[in-house]
């Protein structure tokens, strides 16, 4: 039986109908395991926008100031994950929401300037194999903490990839894009890591779409498999990925 760990954006919470197709999708394949991960972007704005505060990147990254982590929290842990929890036990799941702790991935600072955003820098006990062992479906959101007890926002992609090298997972990138685009904005159906570095220093490839792609890679090589990019606008692309076939973008190590 494989385990697939599938990160969704944000962006699925503003569509019921996607996240409906999507658990649909994962409720008509019971012979693998499912992990999610999701972030919550749009909706971390409009929290912060009605507080008050003005939202800042480094890098592609959301800094993260200590004053805005009990929204960020609260959007992403709470509000962001209890939505697709909801989805999920309509498609007649049975969902767990959690942590990056409880899922057995440990945080540190990641840099300075960014505040309160943490890299995943270690593993702890996971709750996740006996979670799958009982038929649950997980729902990891993308806010870690450190040994410390320290809470971190942490970008999702990451969040993934350090949970599919835990398990050792199949990883797919759900986006809503159709594949990583080339410079004509056509889809690019396989990079390695050559192609990545040429297509960043020429610009093509930045923001948001640099961070996706750079996990990516990192994963790739850590799990020594290719990892996919492909869009949740369309269901069939999830069902074409689990039967093996080729859909999206394919980053290989």
């Amino acid at each position: 039986m494989k385990t697939w760990i599938i990160k969704v954006g944000g962006a699925v919470l503003n569509s019921a109908d996607a996240a409906k197709a999507l658990f649909d999708v994962l409720a008509s394949e019971q012979k693998d395991n499912f992990v999610i991960v999701h972030g919550g972007g749009a909706l971390v704005d409009a929290w912060l926008q009605d507080a008050g505060f003005v939202t800042a990147k480094h890098q592609g990254l959301r800094i993260s100031p200590n004053e805005q982590m009990p929204y960020i929290v609260g959007a992403l842990a709470g509000c962001a994950n209890k939505q697709l929890m909801s989805q999920a036990i309509s498609a007649g799941h049975k969902p767990v929401g959690l942590s990056l702790y409880e899922a057995g991935v440990l945080v540190t600072e990641k840099l300075k300037v960014l505040a309160q955003v943490g890299q995943c820098s270690g593993s702890c006990d996971s709750v996740l194999p006996s979670l799958l062992e009982q038929g649950r479906l997980p729902l990891v959101s993308s806010i870690g903490f450190g040994e410390d007890g320290q809470w971190y926002n942490v970008n999702a992609d990451e969040a993934a990839a350090a949970i599919a090298k835990e398990l050792d997972a199949e990883l797919i990138f759900m986006t809503d894009v159709e594949a990583v685009l080339d410079a004509n904005k056509q889809p690019l159906h396989q990079l390695n890591t050559q192609q990545i570095e040429t297509l960043i220093l020429e610009g093509v490839i930045q923001g948001g779409m640099e961070v996706k792609v750079k996990t990516s890679l990192l994963a790739a090589q850590h799990l020594r498999r290719g990892v996919y990019i492909s869009s949740w606008l369309k269901p069939e692309n999830l069902v074409a990925l689990l039967k093996g076939e080729h859909v999206g973008t394919k980053i290989t190590p």
